[in-house]
């Protein structure tokens, strides 16, 4: 596998167009919590030529960058440079957006040229527009899909991804005629096999119930023109990968290829290896490094106090809305129930909730009336909340690269965000690996009344290296310094621990 950068696309006609692979599929409107499947009518005028179809060109660079799709006044029109048609800068426009992120300026021209993408891009850098958009261009041009056929094919890690992805599918699908669909466990599979009979031009899809949709013959995979892994590393973490090989069998050979992961670890470069056809390669912010605009702190404390100084810090900093990432499906609900108990409106969500269960927690914290969310890492892939001001760790996750994943709920889009962690003497090694992979350390502050009685976090010597261990006696107990702050420590990435 061969990664070739790619360079900000420009308006000025490439003398010399290449020839691409066939297109891949595009999508329309879809309800994301029921996974009904929707169908919308375009009230703009679409382009006589596609890249779609057996009397269509291949779409190439100069017949992007040349006027196909002019810039359309008012419309978002700096989307509309990137080679995007009237029916979707409405849509773009409808949503408030009129500037592309870096990594929608880089991908959206790439996939549009046909090219495979292999994409580091976390939460919050406009990724799914980033390969939504110029999926819904490429599939407008062509036939719609036919009953039990799959146009386009996008694999999540987790419902509530799926569903994200899907509600953005119907956000920018909404002027196109085309056909949507998403499906996910958790809720009942006949629904979904009747819809899919249909066909769908997009279908937003949880690997597992992907296959079990297939094995009952609910619909057909080859014909498949595009294929997006979204949070590919994900996928990976949580075992779907012989799930994922067995569909990539069921796919056509000649397709488009997206790939999309938080980090470019060994596993995602060998599935890359034996997917990807000389991919574009694209970065949206350096690898492993945290949103620029999360402002990160870290309060030491005895770990039986964490309840206790969340209250506090809810209640005396009259935060409104939290997002409390736990360790465990047990922890979560028990934390939930005590905020409920002293007065403040919580809500748990995890795997061992009903799927109507996530989707009402999460629409009452998106609404106001529930004031602190408490979420697993699993549970919380796909929640994205506009302008959500607060991530607290109750507990450090065992692998260092969630940490990454969990503080990119907030700070997103141009926005500030505060990410807090409570770290207990415990969690030492999990906080090493966090700032290894950062590659910076996290400032350190105590508050008062909750101070650890055990030191949380000893600073790290960086005159050898590997950092050792200083017992520095705590202020009350000799000279101790009361906030310190952590040091750098350069050093190799290493993974936290198991899952």
């Amino acid at each position: 596998m061969s990664l070739r950068p790619i360079t900000p696309p420009s308006p000025r006609p490439q003398a010399a167009p290449s020839p691409r692979r066939r297109p891949g599929n595009g999508s329309s409107p879809s309800n994301a919590s029921s996974s009904a499947s929707t169908r919308a009518r375009s009230n703009a005028p679409t382009n006589a030529e596609g890249p779609n179809g057996a009397a269509s060109l291949p779409l190439t660079p100069s017949r992007i960058r040349t006027g196909l799709n002019p810039p359309v006044a008012g419309l978002a029109a700096d989307f509309a440079v990137l080679g995007l048609s009237e029916p979707i800068l409405k849509a773009v426009a409808a949503k408030g957006y009129s500037t592309p992120s870096p990594i929608q300026r880089q991908c959206i021209p790439a996939v549009l040229e046909g090219h495979d993408v292999m994409a580091a891009a976390q939460t919050g850098t406009g990724k799914t527009a980033g390969f939504t958009l110029p999926l819904l261009e490429r599939l407008r041009h062509g036939p719609h899909a036919r009953a039990g056929v799959v146009r386009s094919l996008v694999l999540t890690p987790t419902r509530e991804l799926a569903a994200q992805v899907a509600e953005s599918v119907t956000a920018y699908g909404r002027y196109l005629d085309l056909r949507s669909d998403v499906v996910f466990g958790g809720v009942s599979v006949n629904p979904q096999m009747q819809r899919l009979r249909r066909g769908a031009d997009v279908l937003v899809a949880t690997p597992g119930r992907l296959m079990d949709l297939h094995q009952q013959n609910a619909l057909r995979l080859d014909r498949v023109e595009i294929l997006v892994l979204d949070e590919a590393d994900r996928m990976l973490d949580m075992g779907f990968i012989r799930d994922i090989r067995r569909i990539l069998s069921l796919l056509p050979p000649k397709r488009q290829n997206l790939l999309f992961s938080a980090t470019f670890s060994a596993e995602i470069r060998s599935l890359a290896t034996g997917l990807l056809h000389q991919p574009i390669q694209l970065q949206a912010t350096p690898e492993n490094r945290a949103a620029p605009l999360v402002d990160q702190v870290i309060h030491p404390c005895d770990m039986d106090r964490k309840g206790d100084l969340l209250s506090h810090l809810i209640r005396s900093n009259d935060w409104r809305q939290v997002l409390v990432f736990s360790r465990t499906k047990h922890g979560a609900n028990r934390l939930a129930e005590r905020l409920h108990k002293e007065g403040l409106s919580a809500a748990a969500i995890h795997g061992n909730k009903s799927q109507g269960a996530r989707t009402r927690a999460l629409a009452e914290f998106k609404g106001g009336d529930v004031r602190v969310l408490v979420a697993t890492d699993i549970a919380a892939r796909g929640i994205d909340i506009h302008q959500l001001p607060h991530v607290v760790n109750l507990d450090l996750p065992n692998v260092a690269e969630d940490y990454v994943h969990r503080i990119g709920r907030t700070g997103r889009a141009g926005q500030n965000g505060h990410a807090i962690s409570l770290v207990a003497a415990e969690e030492h090694e999990l906080l090493r690996a966090i700032e290894r992979l950062i590659g910076s350390a996290l400032p350190r502050q105590e508050v008062p009344g909750f101070e650890p009685t055990v030191l949380s976090a000893p600073p790290l010597d960086l005159s050898g290296g590997r950092g050792r261990r200083r017992q520095t006696p705590r202020q009350g107990q000799g000279h101790g310094q009361g906030q310190r702050q952590l040091q750098r420590q350069d050093g190799n990435r290493r993974r936290g621990g198991g899952r």
